[in-house]
């Protein structure tokens, strides 16, 4: 029979009348001390680190090649996510395989990844309602100091619940360990059904007057993104929901939600927001106003070159929330050579016949001379 280590004794016999969803929250992998439940999160999360470091280098030269900072901010967050998530599941698999009692460091440790991945939930869905046009560093830390603000009280709240009024619902059987339960079955109830709304309120946007006010994202993934996160949210209050009135079943929903969020959001930010820029021919995106950006980057706004030529220029941003025909060169109110520019944008700089990034000079045909009368 499975053991599990234990503050009090050495070995504690697991109690075979356990439901099998709450069984794997805590069982072992045979022959070690290391959680089933910490190697279902740390597999997938390894694998996307693998991924992201594959193309590592790639990325840094996309990220380069533009001025926008929401990429790199983006960027950062991803891999910041993976991280920690990776970090969190090595460090309860050692404590483990070393009969270490580390309950606290375990929690702060889920705490912590929480934190950072609400911190980023929460920062997609605000930079892209309200601050979609806006494409400067100032502008996107003012998002995430708040973001993160937020996700803190929240997660200290979690946290807090966590150890001085722990849910009886996430205990052992018969040992005095308990699993993370998520800030207890209330509080992970309530706080779905409050984002449940939220995401519920956000996906319905587009179908109501407000459309004609705000400036909403015209994405498609970003609503796939909502309504994933909709969804997720609201099978969560219904697992805890049940729980909470000791209904057993509600364990499995929590599992299987949880597994999701904790393996799954990551990639899902980096495919639906991420993926279609790193996907492009490599290019410096817009680089016919780079230096100009570059010369304004803490501004609140990006001035750009010759305004009157283009009045309806789209940011970076809107690459992300806007769609891939945020970058069509027919929304230009202007033409002749703003065109050529915009068109050589999105193209490598080598393949543009006639112009030159180091001469910044684009070879114009000379007018053809009058015929002379005879």
């Amino acid at each position: 029979m499975d053991q599990i280590s234990d503050a009090n004794s050495s070995q504690t016999t697991i109690p075979e009348n356990d439901h099998l969803c709450k069984l794997i929250l805590y069982m072992d992998v045979p022959n070690t001390k290391i959680r089933v439940w910490d190697v279902i999160i740390l597999v997938p999360n390894l694998i996307f680190l693998l991924f992201l470091g594959f193309r590592f280098n790639r990325a840094i030269l996309k990220l380069r090649a533009t001025s926008s900072p929401i990429f790199l901010a983006f960027y950062g967050l991803v891999v910041l996510n993976t991280v920690m998530s990776v970090v969190r599941c090595i460090a309860s698999m050692l404590m483990s395989a070393a009969a270490i009692e580390g309950s606290y460091i375990d929690i702060v440790l889920w705490v912590t990844v929480r934190f950072f991945l609400l911190s980023t939930e929460m920062s997609v869905v605000v930079f892209g309602l309200a601050f979609g046009h806006l494409d400067s560093r100032s502008s996107i830390r003012y998002v995430l100091l708040t973001t993160s603000f937020i996700s803190f009280g929240y997660s200290t709240m979690q946290g807090a619940l966590e150890i001085f009024q722990p849910d009886k619902n996430v205990s052992f059987g018969l040992s005095d360990n308990r699993i993370f339960g998520h800030g207890g079955m209330l509080f992970w109830c309530v706080s779905s059904v409050i984002f449940t709304l939220i995401y519920m309120v956000i996906f319905i946007l587009p179908w109501t007057k407000l459309r004609e006010r705000l400036p909403l994202p015209a994405k498609k993934s970003f609503y796939a993104y909502v309504l994933l996160l909709m969804l997720l949210n609201l099978s969560q209050a219904v697992g805890s929901g049940l729980l909470l009135f000791n209904n057993l079943q509600g364990i499995c929903v929590v599992d299987v939600t949880t597994c999701i969020y904790y393996t799954l959001f990551t990639p899902l930010v980096y495919v639906a927001f991420l993926s279609d820029f790193f996907s492009i021919a490599q290019s410096s995106i817009m680089f016919s106003y780079k230096a100009q950006i570059e010369d304004n980057m803490d501004d609140d706004t990006v001035s750009l070159p010759h305004q009157q030529s283009f009045s309806s220029l789209k940011t970076d941003s809107d690459y992300i929330y806007q769609g891939n025909g945020a970058y069509d060169s027919t929304q230009f109110t202007g033409g002749g050579h703003g065109n050529m520019l915009y068109s050589a944008s999105l193209q490598s700089p080598d393949s543009i016949t006639g112009y030159s990034l180091n001469s910044q000079t684009i070879d114009i045909p000379a007018p053809m001379k009058p015929a002379s009368d005879k």
